[in-house]
């Protein structure tokens, strides 16, 4: 499991400082079933909006 997961999208609720990942569990899927080929056939689904 990944130790540090680091993250750019700083207007998510999990972003923290040192661009990290502050959420418990992450979860990313593909947008072509259960196989990507590259990273931008997947999202963050973890992602949630500040408020």
């Amino acid at each position: 499991m990944a130790k540090d997961v680091l993250c750019e999208v700083n207007n998510c609720t999990f972003w923290d400082t040192g661009n990290k990942c502050a959420a418990d569990a992450i979860y990313v899927v593909s947008h072509k079933g259960k196989q990507a080929s590259n990273s931008e056939e997947t999202d963050c689904k973890t992602f949630e909006q500040t408020k």
